[in-house]
């Protein structure tokens, strides 16, 4: 099992004693590394990341404020030269808590505990059934992927319908797509994603999913055709 990771910190020295520990493991595969909250927030839009060792007193953002507009959190290694920070680390669900300067065993004893969390994590995925957690009205919410019906874009939030109800996210179409399997949801226009599975009928100009009609741009009719060949 590895794990894609990235390292986050703004001081040089102590991103690259990170970075080197985490070279030389084994389950750690290296994503990337930044040296803001602001670059880890845009990076984590185009990479897929199982973990994050994270410095907590960073300017403009410190890690706890990046975590907190973060959607969807991937497992969060804290690190830090203060001990002050650790009870609230976890109530952040943190995986685990780094004091600098650290050690090779420390360091390895952290990653153990983010490999075991991860397997646990995969393997109630895999009972429970497919499923996102979207954090909605300051609450995380799981929403089991079968359920989702569309997603429609709001300004800078995304509506996201379901089964059973409607949950507003703050998220951009493009980030909200990407937590998405290509193989089940396609964007059929600008502010439209459709659960695939949940089409009843469509024509050049909508699709139907139950009683409601969505509309269909017409440069995306060919690869809606094709995705429904390959469901």
């Amino acid at each position: 099992m590895t794990l894609n990771c990235v390292v986050v910190d703004d001081s040089a020295i102590q991103r690259l004693s990170i970075v080197k520990l985490v070279e030389n493991h084994p389950n750690l595969n290296l994503i990337a590394e930044y040296s803001s909250a602001l670059e880890t927030k845009n990076g984590l839009n185009t990479h897929q990341v199982d973990l994050i060792f994270l410095d907590i007193e960073m300017p403009v953002l410190n890690g706890f404020e990046l975590l907190d507009v973060l959607n969807n959190k991937p497992q969060i290694i804290f690190v830090t030269g203060k001990t002050e920070y650790a009870f609230k680390a976890f109530n952040y669900d943190a995986t685990d808590y780094l004091h600098k300067p650290i050690t090779r065993e420390r360091f390895n004893i952290s990653v153990e505990k983010a490999l075991e969390q991860h397997k646990l994590i995969q393997d109630f995925s895999e009972e429970e059934g497919e499923h996102i957690f979207v954090k909605s009205n300051l609450k995380k919410r799981k929403v089991y992927i079968k359920d989702i019906k569309w997603i429609e874009a709001l300004g800078d939030y995304v509506k996201l319908v379901t089964e059973e109800t409607s949950l507003v996210v703050l998220s951009t179409m493009k980030s909200f797509e990407k937590e998405l399997p290509e193989n089940k949801f396609l964007r059929i226009h600008k502010s439209y994603i459709v659960n695939l599975d949940k089409i009843d009928r469509y024509n050049s100009k909508n699709v139907e999913v139950g009683a409601y009609e969505i509309p269909l741009s017409r440069n995306k009719k060919t690869l809606l055709v094709d995705a429904l060949n390959n469901i």
